[in-house]
């Protein structure tokens, strides 16, 4: 278990001190993550919570047993971006304000919803159409290959999509405002819970 922390996450930062404040923070974060992801239908099961700070893993992580899955549907995706925002939507809702920790939650939840419109054809008012940006990303000199006004259009489209997957995150997260709480302070007592204890 020692050596799957160290490949998730990194190295364990033991001269890292953290502040009560941020290590409450985190603890409310990595939950929002977990009951999310425990009470979805389509993401996968919460093996582990972490706010034992980590060389890559930044603060805290939680930690998914990944099914063996070669196709996504569109609420497979939805499911998962949820997930990935409720550690956002957690701060936001028990402090009134958001930090700095969900950058890297933020740019796989706006990547992914990218790829829905321009890539998976997901999207109804850009219809079955790909336009496979992924595959040119890190080319310079790249042309998108659609108008400014499609562009405006995808861009409206990634901004429903990220809207409707805050909103839902929320919606769960102010119904399971009790297992919020006890799993955040059940982390701040232990730093880290097993999925028997999280379950």
């Amino acid at each position: 278990l020692d050596a799957v922390d160290r490949i998730i996450g990194g190295l364990e930062k033991k001269n890292k001190i953290i502040s009560p404040e941020e290590k409450e923070i985190v603890a409310y974060h990595e939950s929002g993550h977990a009951i999310t992801g425990w009470f979805l239908k389509h993401t996968d099961p919460v093996i582990k919570v972490s706010i034992v700070p980590r060389g890559l893993a930044a603060l805290g992580y939680a930690q998914y047993l990944p099914e063996e899955r070669y196709l996504y549907t569109s609420d497979g995706l939805t499911d998962r971006m949820v997930m990935m925002m409720g550690g956002r939507v957690a701060e936001e809702i028990i402090f009134g304000q958001v930090s700095t920790g969900a950058q890297n939650d933020l740019e796989r939840i706006t990547k992914m919803a990218y790829a829905m419109v321009t890539d998976y054809g997901m999207s109804e008012k850009i219809g079955y159409i790909s336009y496979n940006l992924s595959a040119h990303r890190d080319e310079p000199f790249y042309d998108k290959p659609y108008s400014d006004e499609t562009g405006r259009v995808i861009d409206d489209e990634v901004q429903l999509i990220v809207k409707g997957v805050r909103d839902s995150a929320r919606k769960l997260l102010e119904e399971k405002d009790k297992e919020l709480h006890a799993l955040a302070q059940a982390l701040l007592k232990k730093e880290v819970l097993s999925a028997v204890e999280i379950e």
